[in-house]
């Protein structure tokens, strides 16, 4: 047994340990650090979140019904026909015999109007006329007289020319026989000749005498009808000058009064046909390639419900809309009446089963572009991209990104800025 000294034992090398407690600590610290920044950097959820009381949000379910698009539009009641009491001649109002809003028959008169001018043109057509006509009068007397001279002349030179016939018969006879000379023969032959040319001269006068009276007077009667038509026309349009009713109705306007001048081509008023009546409506034209004649639409009155159909489409578009004309499709309301305004539901397609969402005022935020979604535990909702396609009052038709069952924020997105994600608390 080997003994040692102090010396020995005090000059013994004592090795150190490698893992001390301030070692660990310190190697622990730092892999505790490096865990935490790859948490931060790719585990935590580094989405924006807002937290949100469920008490002052809307929260709705998607589901798969029947969807039927249709938009709710403004319609005004107009009668189905109106006539524009618009003067063909001017003058001065001298009578009224209604008021406005007084029920018409046709014929009834409505205003008188005065213009001595067009009294003044019928009294000088008139003693135009008279003129023409005794002018026609004077020139069938004078060619009747003619006519009478001509046929007498006619006469005579047949009288003379069977006389000179019969004288030439006998001269021929005696001149044959010697009993006359060749001088008298021939004097009675040239006699007989110039009776016979004067006879045919004669004939053929009297024929284009009678052919050119004929023409005259035809000319003369044209132009006497011709004026009878124009102060017919004046006599017209003196009877225009009482303004009448042109169609059953009512007087919805009246724009005269007594000692008021009146041009021609003015409005005086409006009369309505008020046993039918249709409704105007503008649309958006954002819905001009949808609507087309045949379209169904109701509304509301007097609790009951009316059916409309559109049967006339104005495709120009003034002021980003354009307008129809629908027609009431069994009866026409009781006690409507022309100005008033009734809100139509118009039908753009036919009923079908589609996956929809309800309509809400996320849709003014977020253009139908995105959604949130609540997760199946409900206490949080998501930001969600879809697609929306057709639409009604009630709801919007999906046609991406959501599924039947899934529950939506659809309130207001106004106050959420960029949130991706909301805590419902």
């Amino acid at each position: 047994m080997r003994i040692y000294n102090e010396c020995e034992v005090m000059d013994k090398k004592i090795a150190k340990k490698k893992w001390t407690r301030s070692r660990i600590i310190s190697a622990s610290l730092i892999v505790i650090f490096l865990v935490f920044i790859f948490y931060l950097i790719f585990l935590r959820d580094s989405s924006l979140k807002l937290n949100v009381e469920k008490e002052r949000i809307t929260i709705s379910t998607v589901e798969y019904s029947p969807f039927q698009e249709f938009i709710p539009v403004t319609g005004t009641i107009e009668p189905m026909e109106t006539f524009f009491l618009d003067v063909t001649d001017g003058g001065r109002v001298v009578k009224k015999f209604v008021e406005e809003g007084t029920f018409l028959n046709i014929g009834d008169p409505i205003i008188l109007l005065e213009n001595p001018d067009m009294s003044l043109r019928i009294m000088y057509n008139e003693a135009q006329l008279f003129q023409q006509i005794n002018s026609l009068r004077s020139t069938r007397l004078y060619m009747e007289q003619n006519r009478l001279q001509l046929q007498g002349q006619l006469l005579q030179v047949e009288k003379d020319l069977i006389k000179q016939k019969r004288k030439y018969g006998n001269s021929k006879i005696l001149y044959q026989k010697q009993y006359i000379s060749k001088i008298e023969f021939e004097e009675s032959e040239d006699d007989y000749n110039y009776l016979l040319s004067l006879k045919n001269l004669t004939l053929e006068r009297y024929k284009q005498d009678s052919l050119f009276q004929a023409d005259q007077i035809n000319q003369l009667e044209v132009g006497i009808d011709r004026m009878k038509e124009n102060l017919e026309m004046i006599k017209m349009q003196m009877e225009n000058l009482t303004i009448k009713a042109p169609i059953k109705g009512q007087l919805t306007a009246l724009n005269a009064e007594i000692g008021q001048s009146i041009n021609r081509g003015q409005n005086l008023g409006r009369i309505d046909n008020v046993d039918e009546y249709k409704i105007r409506v503008q649309i958006d034209e954002h819905y001009l390639s949808k609507i087309t004649t045949g379209l169904l639409g109701e509304f509301p009155f007097a609790d009951k419900t009316y059916k409309v159909e559109i049967k006339t489409v104005f495709v120009q578009v003034t002021n980003g809309r354009f307008e129809v004309d629908m027609n009431f499709v069994d009866e026409v309301p009781t006690g409507i009446r022309r100005g008033q305004t009734v809100r139509i539901k118009l039908q753009l397609g036919d009923l079908s089963d589609a996956i929809t969402v309800a309509r809400g005022g996320f849709y003014q935020s977020t253009g139908g572009q995105w959604i949130f979604v609540l997760d199946e535990s409900g206490s949080s909702a998501t930001r969600r991209q879809i697609s929306l396609g057709r639409q009604n009052t009630m709801v919007f038709e999906v046609l991406d990104g959501l599924k039947e069952g899934e529950k939506v924020i659809t309130s207001s997105y106004d106050n959420y800025g960029d949130v991706e994600k909301l805590i419902l608390n």
